[in-house]
C-alpha cells in the first residue's frame, strides 16, 4: 500500500482506489438479479480487470480538471471527451454516445449536449472528483456539478443530473475529517434544487427510509427489487438512491459497502463504484482491503483488461497515486484562492 501522506491524500486516494475497486467487483453482477448472483458466484468478495466505462469516464472527467487548473465545465468536460475518442469510444453507453457525436459534429454547444438524452447514471457513476475538489464544500460541490453533468443529461432527464449532484455533494461532505454518516447523508439532497430536483430527492429520501426501515441490507434489497426498479438498470432513480442507503447499512465502511454493492445485481458496477468512491473518501484507503489496495498498486502501468468485454484491446492501468497528488495540487490551488478572496473581503470590509 502507498505510504500514507497524510489524511487529505488517504482520502483522496481512497476515494479513487475505493471507485476503481467497487467498478471491478461489480462489473460480473452487471445484468443479473441478487439471486443469480448468489447462485453464479456464491459471494463476489474480489475482483478482475481496470474496471469499466465507469472508471474511464472518470479519467476523462479528471483529465479535464487537471488541464484546466480545477475549473471545469461542460466545455472543458466535453473537449475531454473529444480527445479520448480512440481510447474510450467503444466503452461508452449510449447517452454518452448521444451526447459525443452531437458535440463532434457540432450539432450542439456542450451545454445543450444533454438534452434528449436517454436517462443513465453516466454522469452520477463518476462524478466524485468534482466532490474531491470541492472537498468540505458540500454546496460548491453540487453548484459545480450541476454545469458539468449537463453534458449528458439535461431537461426531461435532469434527474440523472441531481443524482450526480447528490453523489458530487456527499462526496465533498465525506471529505470533511468531522463528517458522520448522517451529515454525508444530509449533504446529499441539502443543496439540490427544492422544486426542480424533487424527484431525486423524494426517491433518496424514500430508500434511505426503506434501509433506515429494515436495517439489514438482505432484508433491504429483497424489498427494494419489490418497489424500486427502473425500466433500465441504469436508471440514477434506482442507483443513487440504492447507494445511499448501502452507505447507511454499511455505517460508511468501504469493505463491507463495496461487498454490498457489488452482490447487489442489477447495475452493480456503477453502484459498486459510486459507493466505493464515497465510502473510501469517508474512511480513507485505511479502510479498504489491504490485498484489495496491493491488487491495483500492482497494476500501475501495466496492460490490463477491462472488467467488462467491450471487444477492445488491455488497457494500461493509470497510477493512482500520481491522480491523487494531482488532485491534491488542485485542491491546495484553491484553498489559496479562497484564501485570497477572504483577504480581499476582510480588507473591504475593514475601510
Amino acid at each position: 500500500m502507498a505510504k500514507s501522506k497524510g489524511k487529505l491524500f488517504e482520502k483522496v486516494y481512497g476515494c479513487l482506489i475505493g471507485g476503481l475497486i467497487g467498478d471491478a467487483m461489480g462489473a460480473p453482477a452487471e445484468g443479473k438479479t441478487y439471486r443469480e448472483v448468489e447462485e453464479k458466484f456464491g459471494l463476489i468478495n474480489d475482483f478482475e480487470g481496470a474496471g469499466t466505462d465507469d472508471s474511464a469516464i472518470k479519467l476523462i472527467l479528471v483529465e479535464a480538471i487537471l488541464e484546466n487548473g480545477g475549473y471545469v465545465t461542460a466545455d472543458e468536460f466535453a473537449k475531454s471527451f473529444l480527445k479520448n475518442k480512440q481510447k474510450y469510444y467503444k466503452l461508452f453507453y449510449v447517452p454518452v454516445r448521444n451526447m459525443f457525436h452531437k458535440i463532434e459534429s457540432k450539432l450542439t454547444l456542450p451545454v445543450y449536449a444533454g438534452l434528449g438524452n436517454m436517462h443513465s447514471s453516466s454522469t452520477a457513476m463518476s462524478i466524485s472528483p468534482m466532490g474531491l475538489i470541492n472537498a468540505c464544500n458540500p454546496r460548491q460541490a453540487a453548484i459545480e456539478t450541476y454545469d458539468v453533468a449537463g453534458l449528458i443529461h439535461a431537461g426531461d432527464s435532469t434527474f440523472c443530473r441531481d443524482g450526480a449532484c447528490a453523489m458530487a455533494a456527499a462526496t465533498a461532505e465525506a471529505m470533511n475529517p468531522d463528517a458522520t454518516v448522517d451529515s454525508v447523508l444530509k449533504a446529499a439532497t441539502a443543496y439540490l434544487h427544492k422544486t426542480s430536483s424533487d424527484e431525486m430527492i423524494c426517491w433518496i429520501e424514500k430508500t434511505l427510509k426503506m434501509a433506515k426501515d429494515t436495517g439489514d441490507y438482505k432484508k433491504f434489497r429483497e424489498k427494494f427489487y419489490k418497489t424500486n426498479l427502473g425500466d433500465i438498470i441504469s436508471d440514477s432513480r434506482e442507483t443513487v438512491p440504492c447507494v445511499l442507503a448501502l452507505f447507511y447499512l454499511a455505517d460508511g465502511d468501504p469493505e463491507k459497502a463495496i461487498i454490498y454493492g457489488a452482490n447487489f445485481g442489477r447495475d452493480a458496477d456503477t453502484i459498486g463504484t459510486m459507493i466505493g468512491a464515497l465510502s473510501g473518501a469517508f474512511r480513507g484507503v485505511s479502510g479498504l482491503k489491504k490485498e484489495w489496495v496491493a491488487k491495483i498498486e500492482a497494476s500501475y502501468g501495466k496492460l490490463q483488461e477491462i472488467s467488462k468485454d467491450y471487444g477492445i484491446p488491455d488497457m494500461e492501468a493509470p497510477n493512482q497515486i500520481k491522480i491523487a497528488e494531482d488532485i491534491i495540487k488542485i485542491i491546495n490551488k484553491r484553498i489559496k484562492a479562497q484564501k485570497e478572496c477572504i483577504g480581499v473581503f476582510e480588507a473591504l470590509a475593514s475601510k
